[in-house]
């Protein structure tokens, strides 16, 4: 009898061990399934965190200015190559070199951030769009305005470039401030700076061959 009640006994804790035993395997099981549910969280939301850091933060008016940075910019190096041909004057002809060859980088930069974050690169400037960009953004010339330059040579065409181009980074410069102000994406913030402080330059200079300062 008293063997008896000893194997129940033994029996007994063996099938508690063994239910305790499947009770700890089962929270195990839970514990590591909750864990690879965490890490595939995690790794599901990896590849858009790296996206975000490698884009880096930027906002609407980052987007805003690159787009027509780009088109401001695209009609000034347009500006400077014809004046490349057309000046009379050397010191005109080494200014727009001057310009073209700060602002052709700073396109490709420009364009870079856009396909960086997902957004179109404008296209080039149709006759049609011509008139709504040149009202839309401070110191596009209009297609008449550069027809008129194109037709122009000599002393007269210097005077006309350099008095279009005057009012065209001043206008780069109403745009650069804004980016200044109310921008986030760093890279586009410098760029915005160091716009304002060429073209203010360039402004300048200009005005002084023109006479006016």
């Amino acid at each position: 009898m008293t063997a008896h009640r000893a194997l129940v006994r033994r029996t007994a804790l063996a099938v508690t061990a063994g239910a305790a035993a499947l009770v700890l395997a089962a929270c195990g099981s839970d514990s590591g399934s909750g864990g690879h549910d965490m890490g595939s969280m995690e790794s599901d939301s990896s590849p858009t965190a790296t996206a975000s850091a490698k884009a880096g933060g930027h906002n609407g008016t980052d987007v805003d200015f690159s787009k027509e940075m780009i088109q401001h910019h695209r009609q000034a190096v347009d500006m400077a190559e014809l004046a490349a041909d057309r000046a009379s004057s050397q010191e005109v002809k080494d200014l727009a070199t001057k310009v073209k060859e700060a602002q052709d980088p700073e396109i490709k930069t420009m364009s870079g951030w856009l396909t960086s974050w997902g957004e179109d690169v404008p296209e080039a400037m149709s006759a049609d769009m011509d008139h709504d960009m040149s009202s839309a953004m401070p110191g596009m010339m209009s297609g008449k305005d550069m027809d008129k330059l194109e037709n122009a040579s000599g002393a007269e065409f210097d005077t006309m470039f350099l008095t279009m181009m005057v009012e065209h980074h001043e206008g780069a410069v109403e745009m650069a401030e804004t980016e200044k102000a109310d921008g986030e994406y760093g890279p586009a913030k410098k760029l915005a700076d160091d716009v304002v402080t060429a073209q203010t330059a360039e402004i300048k200079q200009m005005n002084k061959m023109l006479g006016k300062s």
